[in-house]
């Protein structure tokens, strides 16, 4: 009997085992992603400036060989030249997220032959969903503006400011509070008209942001400084924060439409304009914690879909020879953008569909499509644009 026993024990410890993985499997905290046929609720998409493959490498090997990027499991590539360059800006780069469409460097929000388009956070907004824009640049600057303005210049930032009023977006994050208060080009108070339509206004010399009330009662737009934010080296730290406390509250908004928001690292860019690697890598990992409070989000209900790109890269950046973990040697061939193919990350609902190499005016079809929006077909709003420089 005692040599029988022995000949059951191997198998009984490995049954023993297997009821208590599959019991723990159960009762683990972290939810099981969402089929990629359901579509989601929520659509969060993030934008790291100028943000390549060498960006992201250098920001990884920096960090212990982890980023939150890593939590994605879908890969693809976008193209992302623009309408009349193979090298684009970030002005034509976010209208093909934004509008589906190329169109010529600088412009916002237009085609090529300056015909404001409809921007995917205009329609979301027509179907009832929450919106929001957050930035770590003026919130008036290329990438958010085209969302939501439709100019030829992007630099056209108080007509920028003028065109979010005619959108009720919900929520409104970034610096650039003098093209609000203190007008060059007339009189208007945008703080006083954005309050007469329903809005909270609130910015730094108010009030902290980690002290204010985010009243979901209300539209909100705060400004986090009067021109540019800080970069991250110098004391800019709210991007994660506000990527948490923005998604909760554009879910309190939303009830059962769910929400679209885009979300900008904006500042990688400008570090790469710099030739500054290490600042590089400093707003990448800022970003990158922002991407984990959008993913902390999606995983805990289930329903939404994160999307992290780029809109180009910028520098030309390399990890040199001699490089080591947690000590980078960068270098760059440009003080410019470049027109390598970006890479796109996915995460739950419908993600699969962003696998593979396609254009930049694809991500805002695919978008489009996860939302359950009509078919694509370019749209012009009922705006007119300025005369083009």
């Amino acid at each position: 009997m005692l040599k029988r026993l022995l000949r059951q024990l191997p198998g009984k410890i490995m049954l023993l085992y297997g009821i208590c993985f599959f019991i723990w499997g159960c009762s683990s905290s972290k939810p099981v992603e969402t089929s990629s046929n359901d579509r989601p609720k929520n659509v969060i998409l993030m934008i790291g400036d100028g943000m390549g493959l060498s960006q992201i490498s250098a920001a990884m090997f920096s960090n212990n060989n982890r980023l939150n990027l890593e939590q994605m499991p879908v890969l693809g590539f976008h193209k992302s030249y623009s309408y009349d360059d193979l090298v684009t800006d970030s002005a034509a780069g976010a209208t093909a997220f934004a509008c589906g469409i190329k169109t010529f460097n600088g412009a916002i929000g237009v085609d090529k032959d300056t015909l404001p388009l409809k921007t995917i956070l205009e329609e979301a907004e027509e179907n009832g969903m929450a919106t929001g824009l957050i930035a770590t640049s003026t919130i008036v600057h290329a990438t958010p503006a085209a969302f939501i303005a439709h100019v030829v210049s992007r630099e056209q930032y108080e007509e920028i400011a003028v065109d979010m009023l005619k959108t009720p977006i919900d929520l409104l994050i970034g610096g650039g509070k003098k093209y609000f208060d203190r007008r060059e080009n007339d009189n208007r108070n945008l703080y006083t008209e954005f309050q007469q339509k329903g809005y909270k206004v609130s910015d730094y010399s108010q009030e902290e942001m980690t002290e204010m009330q985010w009243d979901p009662s209300s539209n909100f737009l705060y400004l986090t400084a009067d021109k540019h934010p800080l970069n991250v080296a110098a004391g800019r730290d709210y991007l994660p924060y506000a990527t948490k406390k923005g998604l909760e509250f554009l879910e309190k908004r939303s009830k059962d439409k769910g929400f679209f928001i885009m979300i900008e690292g904006s500042q990688i860019d400008w570090a790469c304009h710099a030739n500054d690697g290490k600042l590089a890598i400093k707003e990448a990992l800022d970003f990158d914690r922002a991407i984990g409070e959008a993913l902390n989000f999606a995983r805990e209900r289930g329903n939404t879909l994160v999307i992290v790109t780029a809109d180009h890269e910028c520098g030309g950046m390399a990890l040199n020879p001699g490089s080591k973990m947690n000590k980078i040697e960068t270098a760059f061939t440009t003080i410019n953008h470049t027109a390598t193919i970006i890479p796109v990350f996915a995460y739950g609902p419908m993600s699969k569909q962003f696998s593979g190499i396609f254009e930049n005016t694809s991500i805002n079809t695919k978008m489009r499509n996860a939302l359950g929006f009509p078919e694509h077909k370019p749209q012009t709003t009922n705006g007119s644009t300025n005369d083009r420089k």
